[in-house]
């Protein structure tokens, strides 16, 4: 720490005190304390993505994520840094992969289609549709279908981070801030964002057993898709495979949610 007003200060101290002043000095220390966050988070990302998504880009949209967590974050609200920092260091990732649109418009149609048959599907049948029964309403053979899965998996990292509700001081919720810290969100939020985690939840606990193991294993347990293929004794595009149709329920299931409210 270079500057000696900090000396003997506790982190906690030190956020209270760039809340206060937002002293750029001390705003350089944090970003050169929490710059390993953004490679982490970066990296984890790059596993999910196509090889046509650098990592060194990813990085850089992190950057400013990181940047905006240090500016926003309010050490009065019980969460640790580190833990808001990762959702904001996402969030400006996913938010420039959607805008630079990597993502073909035929495949993210394809997702698209998907996401509707399973949740006509389960809404039917009242349980989790098997893949025999989404490739059937597809109507495509089952290989077919597990192929597709395949080429759309870069698409469900990315609409796992979709905004799916937008309240007072633009607060948001995604999906994925649910499933990491559903303890962390702002207790003061209305009913309707209270409602929609709720959702989440029991969607998650629905899940097909390697589904929501997949889930837990990735964004609690924070294991890359290949080490969690080595946790379930499967390939990782099985892995891959899992964790989109995992994403799929859970947006059908919030899909059926909204139009309940319309």
């Amino acid at each position: 720490m270079a500057d000696s007003r900090w000396d003997g200060k506790s982190e906690e101290d030190l956020w209270k005190i760039y809340r206060k002043t937002k002293d750029q000095a001390l705003r350089d220390f944090f970003v050169r304390q929490y710059a390993p966050l953004v490679k982490y988070v970066a990296g984890k990302i790059a596993l999910g993505m196509p090889q046509n998504v650098e990592f060194d880009d990813l990085v850089g949209f992190g950057v400013f994520g990181l940047f905006d967590a240090i500016d926003k974050f309010d050490p009065g609200k019980h969460v640790k840094f580190k833990t808001y920092a990762v959702t904001r260091i996402r969030g400006a990732i996913f938010d420039e992969l959607r805008t630079i649109d990597w993502v073909p418009r035929s495949v993210r149609q394809k997702a698209r289609e998907v996401e509707e048959t399973v949740r006509r599907l389960e809404s039917s049948l009242g349980r989790a549709a098997s893949d025999e029964e989404i490739a059937s309403g597809m109507e495509m053979g089952l290989k077919d279908f597990q192929q597709m899965m395949l080429k759309i998996s870069g698409t469900s990292m990315l609409s796992l981070h979709d905004i799916w509700y937008t309240g007072e001081d633009n607060d948001k919720i995604s999906i994925a801030e649910s499933i990491e810290s559903p303890g962390s969100l702002n207790p003061d939020t209305i009913v309707e964002k209270d409602e929609i985690k709720r959702v989440i939840v029991e969607a998650i606990k629905e899940l097909p057993d390697k589904e929501k193991k997949v889930l837990v294993l990735y964004y609690y347990e924070d294991l890359t898709l290949k080490e969690i293929g080595e946790v379930l004794a499967v390939t990782e595009s099985r892995v891959s495979q899992l964790h989109t149709k995992a994403v799929m329920r859970l947006r059908a299931k919030l899909t059926s949610f909204k139009r309940g409210l319309v």
